[in-house]
């Protein structure tokens, strides 16, 4: 379900997928992921509302999606040997997320 959430990055409502929630001391935050910025965000219950008429009806911009195939690599050195190998990591890195979205752009 799709709702509207006042994003304090942005400094505007806009749609959003509720992830997750969680208690705080005030109240609840909620996980969020931002349809048509591709962010997620943090936001406060009380910045969310329902998503009502034809707003509900435009299609959405960002979608999320995964590379087909495609595998995280990372460098994996060995000091005592004096050698770099390239080989599988459970996450993609900072700089390999930094350069695909360079080529992306």
């Amino acid at each position: 379900q799709v709702y509207v959430v006042f994003s304090e990055e942005l400094q505007c409502w806009c749609r959003a997928v509720v992830e997750s929630i969680w208690r705080q001391t005030d109240g609840y935050q909620l996980g969020c992921f931002l349809v048509d910025y591709a962010k997620h965000c943090s936001v406060a219950s009380e910045n969310v509302r329902v998503l009502v008429g034809a707003f509900a009806e435009i299609p959405h911009r960002a979608k999320k999606c995964r590379l087909h195939c495609t595998k995280p690599l990372t460098l994996h050195i060995d000091y005592c040997e004096n050698t770099a190998k390239i080989g599988p990591a459970k996450r993609w890195d900072a700089a390999a997320i930094q350069h695909f979205r360079k080529l992306t752009e």
